[in-house]
């Protein structure tokens, strides 16, 4: 069975009604980026910070896997699926993804904000100023902030470098770490991106096929699988 890595992003989960992350001029949904996923936005406003992710974790909830997560579910049946997202929703779980790789976290966990490894499943859709983890600091948010080493990028390197076939999908790869990891792919393995955007960089040649995610990787199955 052929090893297919697939690296998700903010285009996949945008079919589901979820908000992209940010838009050209550096703000997420009306947000400062920094003020709101950094450590020193953190360190400035823990109230506010919490509050923001309160209101995604909401729309997360609200949301449903759409096709195209449920297509990549579907695959396990064919191929060996490994899936390393840029999403911090659940929506490949929730569809029936087995192996998933959060690179930048999960909005329904949080953490201790002085021990890293210290993660909890939230059983609400809220964490406030004052909860505590057992150690007893502030629980924040399960994301990885910018300015902060993302944990999961070895492991999704290693699932990158022994691919027979990677799927690039709803992502423009122009955010690093993340950004180099289809550099990583063997020479043999053929690249597939999948948006709707026309230009991007994935690191080597690929196949782009101009398409949602969804329309994709209909495109995909039809014409790249016979």
């Amino acid at each position: 069975m052929k090893k297919l890595v697939v690296l998700t992003g903010a285009g996949i989960s945008a079919e589901s009604g979820i908000q992209t992350f940010r838009d050209a001029g550096g703000l997420w949904e009306g947000y400062d980026v920094l003020e709101v996923a950094s450590p020193e936005g953190w360190a400035k406003n823990q109230e506010l910070v919490l509050d923001f992710y309160n209101q995604r974790r909401r729309n997360v909830l609200d949301a449903e896997p759409n096709a195209a997560h449920r297509m990549l579910a579907e695959l396990e049946d064919t191929f060996d699926v490994h899936v390393i997202t840029q999403n911090i929703d659940d929506l490949h779980e929730r569809a029936g993804s087995s192996n998933i790789i959060h690179l930048h976290g999960e909005i329904r966990k949080s953490r201790s904000s002085v021990d890293d490894s210290l993660v909890f499943d939230m059983e609400t859709d809220t964490i406030k100023v004052g909860e505590l983890c057992p150690l007893g600091s502030q629980l924040r948010p399960h994301i990885v902030w910018f300015g902060e080493a993302v944990p999961m990028i070895e492991t999704a390197a290693v699932h990158v470098m022994q691919a027979d076939i990677l799927l690039v999908i709803g992502t423009s790869m122009e955010v690093y770490p993340a950004a180099g990891l289809t550099q990583m792919s063997p020479a043999s393995c053929p690249v597939y991106l999948i948006d709707p955007n026309p230009s991007h960089s994935a690191g080597k040649s690929f196949t782009h096929i101009v398409d949602s995610a969804s329309g994709g990787l209909t495109r995909w199955l039809e014409e790249y699988t016979m």
